[in-house]
């Protein structure tokens, strides 16, 4: 009889709990609609809106030039946006932007063909997606739920759906901007007024800059030889090696390879590791880069911007 209680005692501690659970999970459905729970099979609907939408993400920041003073204007950066599947009660996804990749989690209403998306929070760049879907592209805005951790809290979208395609002949246009402009190095010039025949020393800002062996290189075609990288310079071995990277839709966080790149119409950033995609002919030439980058030295040369 003793072991009875005992028993329907623990039963009634475990009902209890159970109830507690259930009750904080629905009052958190409640306070937050894009994290209400699937049913446990729920079945996929609009496959059609599946897939990768990228374009600009705009917002007001603080900008500092070289010369003048500091001032508020619109900041251009590139998002991606990618839904990977779309419940009656719940939408999933990611975004990349600047290289750093969020899941979301959100909801969609066919009628007005809109969504709520929410990243999880525990970034401080997280924030709400709220976007309309229009043919082809999504149109909306994005607040960050900490507005004081950020440089730009409100920004608006504009974006355009797009096919990620790995193809290893992808390379950067001729028409490319091959300089480095997020890595200036200050360098002591010297003057001499023909005149007088005075020396002055100044202090110069120069930027690196690659060669045109960027457009003749590709990793993910040819077997390299050390005759191929020797005379290159860091910056054109850098470009190579993160071609093959960006044919595979890696997220780049250096601003340096998205300004490469972007410049193209096929990379479109899908990941964060794609080490697993490289094939084997990529895998030796990046370890081959690896270690002439390692030694190799820069061109630097003044540009105004």
């Amino acid at each position: 009889m003793k072991n009875l209680k005992l028993t329907s005692a623990f039963l009634l501690v475990l009902a209890l709990a159970s109830c507690k659970k259930e009750s904080k999970a629905t009052d958190s459905a409640q306070n937050n609609p894009s994290a209400q729970k699937d049913t446990a099979v729920a079945p996929e609907i609009h496959k059609e809106y599946y897939g990768i939408y990228m374009g600009n993400f705009a917002g007001k920041e603080m900008i500092t030039p070289e010369i003048g003073e500091e001032y508020e204007g619109d900041v251009y950066k590139k998002l991606s946006l990618k839904i990977n599947r779309i419940t009656k009660d719940s939408v999933y996804g990611q975004s990349i932007v600047n290289g750093n990749q969020r899941p979301f989690r959100g909801i969609f209403n066919e009628t007005a063909k809109s969504f709520i998306l929410d990243e999880p929070g525990t970034d401080k760049s997280d924030g709400r997606f709220e976007v309309k879907l229009s043919k082809d592209s999504l149109t909306g805005k994005w607040n960050a739920f900490n507005t004081s951790a950020v440089k730009s809290p409100h920004k608006i979208l504009k974006l355009a759906k797009k096919e990620f395609a790995y193809n290893p002949n992808f390379m950067l246009s001729e028409n490319s901007d091959l300089i480095d402009w997020e890595n200036p190095k200050d360098f002591t010039e010297k003057y001499t007024d023909e005149e007088t025949g005075k020396t002055e020393t100044y202090m110069a800002s120069k930027n690196r800059i690659a060669s045109d062996a960027v457009f003749k290189i590709n990793a993910s075609k040819q077997k390299l030889t050390e005759n191929d990288l020797k005379k290159l310079r860091k910056l054109d071995l850098e470009i190579i090696k993160n071609a093959v990277f960006a044919r595979h839709g890696y997220a780049f966080k250096k601003q340096t390879y998205r300004n490469f790149f972007e410049q193209t119409d096929w990379y479109i950033p899908v990941s964060n590791n794609v080490d697993k995609d490289l094939t084997p002919i990529e895998k030796e030439n990046v370890a081959l880069l690896n270690r002439f980058i390692k030694y190799a030295e820069d061109k630097y040369d003044s540009f105004g911007r």
